[in-house]
């Protein structure tokens, strides 16, 4: 319950109908706690800042999958094996990070913020392609940063309740945000992995048979990018998934992922550059 007598006590712009950006409201009231306005100008971080890697998406008959490494690199060292990429935005959207590890968490988290903020003063929720604009607003907040180094490319993707299928958005440093067909990357490992998403995706794909493809793709990648964490079956280190469709979005638990990842790394034994592609 409200404690109505602290009311009083609370600054103007809390207590005014505003916008339903939680991120102006914030640029508005309280700028310096932007994660954009926290370096002082002309510094350099790139080479100090764990950078995160590779992020992969597909769609599939109903939906979408995201799936990321877990490897963090600082220069030439692994900065961390576990981090997590992948994250829900909200109910039926996904977001995921490459770059500036910390700062990405931060911004998605900021993101998930903003939507659930939205939904709070407007009564409802954005559409897929007003969260994709949202998220593209915020990345261009960043582009100070991303010019001392401290870059972050989002991934993002979801389930379109209007279309009934699954969409992809990429992003660039300055903002711009592009939809993706059929499937994505981005990361140091994205050439590699993109390579192996388009020899393997189908418009028929299953949502297992599309988690199949995205662990194909983030092995490719870890097999040509030193930055790009591949399967570590001895840690037990297992890549992030999620799967979005008309039943919203859900994390794929480490179990099930870890028995597609096994199937992976078995069939890799008898032939290492991976399946071959489907005949179209």
């Amino acid at each position: 319950m409200v404690d109505v007598s602290r009311i009083g006590s609370l600054p103007a712009a809390f207590l005014t109908a505003g916008t339903s950006s939680f991120t102006e409201f914030l640029r508005q009231y309280s700028p310096e706690l932007l994660p954009g306005n926290r370096v002082p100008a002309g510094a350099d971080l790139g080479e100090l800042a764990p950078h995160a890697t590779t992020l992969v998406a597909t769609t599939f008959k109903g939906g979408v999958v995201m799936a990321g490494d877990r490897r963090a690199t600082m220069g030439n060292m692994i900065a961390q094996r576990d981090i997590q990429k992948v994250f829900q935005a909200d109910e039926y959207s996904a977001v995921g990070m490459a770059g500036a590890a910390g700062l990405g968490l931060e911004l998605i988290r900021l993101f998930q913020l903003e939507l659930e903020h939205y939904e709070k003063i407007e009564g409802t929720v954005l559409s897929l392609e007003g969260k994709a604009n949202r998220l593209s607003h915020m990345i261009r907040g960043n582009l100070g940063m991303a010019m001392q180094g401290l870059a972050v490319v989002p991934l993002f993707a979801g389930y379109d309740l209007g279309t009934g299928g699954g969409r992809i958005f990429s992003y660039d440093v300055t903002g711009g945000r592009y939809e993706e067909h059929q499937f994505f990357s981005v990361g140091s490992g994205s050439v590699f992995a993109r390579g192996a998403l388009k020899k393997l995706y189908r418009d028929d794909l299953t949502a297992d048979e599309a988690i199949a493809v995205t662990v194909q793709a983030l092995y490719d990648a870890a097999d040509d990018d030193s930055a790009t964490g591949g399967p570590d079956l001895q840690r037990r280190i297992f890549p992030i998934v999620a799967v979005v469709d008309e039943a919203g979005y859900r994390q794929r638990d480490e179990q099930a992922v870890a028995q597609i990842v096994e199937e992976v790394v078995a069939g890799r034994d008898v032939r290492p550059d991976g399946p071959v592609a489907p005949l179209r």
